[in-house]
C-alpha cells in the first residue's frame, strides 16, 4: 500500500507544514485585533517623585500614550436620562517597579489637535478615575519575613547536603547533581533584595523578580521529570543528562518564550512606565493567546508528570512479587521503603498540581473572593502558600535524599533479635554512604530480587 501523507512525507517537508499551520493560528488570533472599534484617546501623562515638601519635583518619566476607548451607556437612552455620561471600561495606565520616594506626583493631560484628529471625536470627558493595585503593608511585613528567614534555612541545609555527598567514596550520580541544582535555585529567588528597594529607586525589581521565577520555575519543572524517570526500571541508560533533553528541552524552550513575553512588557516599562502591551487589539489577542497556550501547556505537563509517576508505580508494584520469598525482617524492611517512596511521590504530585494552579491563577488580575462579611485575598494567600510549600518540598528533598551515615545490613547485624522487623522498618534510612538509595537500586537493574 502507498500509506498515508504523513507516513511517506519527510520530516523536514512535515515541519514546513507545521509552522505553516502554526503561523496561521497566530494570524487568526491577530486578525480579530485588527480590527479598530471604538475612540482612540491619546494621553499625555508624565510622572515626578520628589522626597520633601519643599524641594522641587523631579520627572522621572514622561510619554504620549494611546489608549482605546471602550464605553457603554449604562441607562435607557431616553428624554429623562437626558446628560448622563458614558461608563468607560477601565484601562491599563502604568506600573511602577519600585517606590522609594516619598511623594509622586502624576500629571494627565488630554491635547486636542483637530488638524491632526487628536482626540476628536471621544466625546466630553467629565472625569478621570484611577483605581491602584499595590502591595499593602501587612503583606510586605510577611513576604519579607519569608524570605528573610527562609534563605539562611535553604542555603543551610543545601551546604549540609552537599558536604554529605562529597564525603562520599564515589562521584554524584545525576539525581544528586539535580537536587543540588534545585537547592540553588531555590536560595536564588530566596534572597531578600526587596529589602533594598526600600531605600533604592530600582525600577527593575520586577523583572528581576519575575526572571528568579522563571529561573526557578524551569528548574522545578526538570527536576521532577528527571526525579521520576531516575527511578523507572525501564531506564536504562540513566544517571545521563542527555536522555531526557526530549523533556526538558521544551520546558527551557517554553521558559525561554515566558521570559520574551515578559521582556516585551516589563523590559520598555524600565524606561516607560506608561507602556502596556494590553493597550493595543492586537498586544492584547497576543497576550491573551500567549497566556492561554501557557496554561494549556502547563496541564499538560501535569498529565505528563502523572503518566510517569504511573510508570514509576506499576514497576514498582512488579517489584513487590520477589518480596514473599524474603524473610520477614527485610520484606517489613523493604515495604517500608517502597511505602515512604510513594508517599514522596504522591506529595510530588500534589505540589506539581498546586504549582500549576498558581500558574494559571497568577496569570490573571488580582481578585477577591467574597464569603459574607469577610474578603479572602486569593493570590496573596496562593503566593505565600505556594512560595512554603516550595521552600518545605525543596528541604524535604534535600534531607531526605542526603547520604545517612547507618546502613541497614550493619544495624541488622547489630541487633541481637530484641527490635521487631518493625522496628527495623522504622530506623532503617534511605540512602547509603557508599552508593546509591535502595529505592534507586530497587527500581533499576540494580534491584535484588
Amino acid at each position: 500500500m502507498a500509506g498515508a501523507i504523513i507516513e511517506n512525507m519527510s520530516t523536514k517537508k512535515l515541519v514546513i507544514v507545521g509552522v505553516t499551520l502554526l503561523l496561521f493560528q497566530a494570524f487568526a488570533f491577530m486578525v480579530g485585533g485588527l480590527i479598530e472599534d471604538g475612540a482612540l484617546a491619546t494621553i499625555d501623562v508624565g510622572l515626578a517623585y520628589r522626597d520633601d515638601t519643599v524641594s522641587e519635583w523631579t520627572e522621572m518619566a514622561h510619554s504620549y500614550e494611546q489608549r482605546k476607548l471602550s464605553c457603554n451607556f449604562t441607562t435607557a437612552k431616553t428624554f429623562e436620562n437626558e446628560g448622563r455620561y458614558y461608563e468607560c471600561d477601565l484601562l491599563p495606565f502604568m506600573e511602577v517597579g519600585s517606590v522609594a520616594h516619598k511623594y509622586y506626583l502624576l500629571n494627565i493631560r488630554l491635547p486636542v489637535n483637530e488638524r491632526k484628529k487628536v482626540n476628536v471625536g471621544i466625546g466630553e470627558i467629565k472625569d478621570i478615575r484611577l483605581v491602584s493595585i499595590h502591595q499593602n503593608g501587612g503583606f510586605t511585613k510577611v513576604w519579607f519575613a519569608m524570605k528573610t528567614f527562609l534563605t539562611p534555612s535553604i542555603l543551610i541545609i543545601m551546604i549540609w547536603y552537599w558536604r554529605r555527598i562529597t564525603l562520599m567514596s564515589r562521584p554524584p550520580v545525576l539525581l544528586e547533581k539535580v537536587i543540588l541544582a534545585l537547592g540553588i535555585s531555590m536560595t536564588f529567588i530566596n534572597i531578600p533584595v526587596e529589602w533594598f528597594s526600600v531605600g533604592f529607586n530600582w525600577t527593575w525589581m520586577l523583572l528581576f523578580g519575575d526572571i528568579r521565577q522563571g529561573v526557578f520555575y524551569s528548574m522545578l519543572l526538570s527536576f521532577w521529570i528527571i526525579f521520576c524517570g531516575e527511578h523507572l526500571m525501564d531506564q536504562t541508560e540513566r544517571n545521563r543528562f542527555s536522555v531526557y533533553w526530549k523533556q526538558v528541552g521544551p520546558i527551557v524552550f517554553g521558559s525561554f518564550c515566558l521570559f520574551i513575553f515578559d521582556m516585551c512588557e516589563r523590559g520598555v516599562q524600565l524606561t516607560n512606565p506608561f507602556y502596556s502591551i494590553w493597550a493595543s487589539d492586537v498586544g492584547t489577542e497576543l497576550a491573551m493567546a500567549f497566556i492561554i497556550v501557557a496554561g494549556i501547556c502547563a496541564c499538560l505537563y501535569f498529565l505528563f508528570l502523572c503518566f510517569m509517576v504511573f510508570q514509576v508505580f506499576r514497576n514498582i508494584s512488579g517489584k513487590r512479587t520477589s518480596l514473599p520469598a524474603m524473610s520477614k525482617a527485610r520484606r517489613l524492611h523493604y515495604e517500608g521503603l517502597i511505602f515512604r517512596f510513594k508517599f514522596l511521590m504522591l506529595v510530588t504530585l500534589t505540589c506539581a498540581a498546586m504549582t500549576v494552579i498558581f500558574f494559571i491563577i497568577s496569570q490573571v488580575n488580582e481578585g477577591h473572593w467574597h464569603w459574607g462579611e469577610h474578603t479572602v485575598q486569593v493570590n496573596s494567600a496562593f503566593f505565600t502558600g505556594i512560595y512554603g510549600m516550595w521552600n518545605l518540598y525543596v528541604f524535604a528533598i534535600m534531607f531526605l535524599y542526603a547520604p545517612s551515615h547507618k546502613r541497614y545490613g550493619d544495624e541488622q547485624s547489630r541487633d541481637t533479635g530484641g527490635n521487631s522487623g518493625e522496628d527495623i522498618q522504622l530506623t532503617t534510612t534511605i540512602t547509603h554512604v557508599d552508593g546509591p538509595t535502595e529505592i534507586y537500586k530497587m527500581t533499576g537493574k540494580e534491584a535484588q530480587e
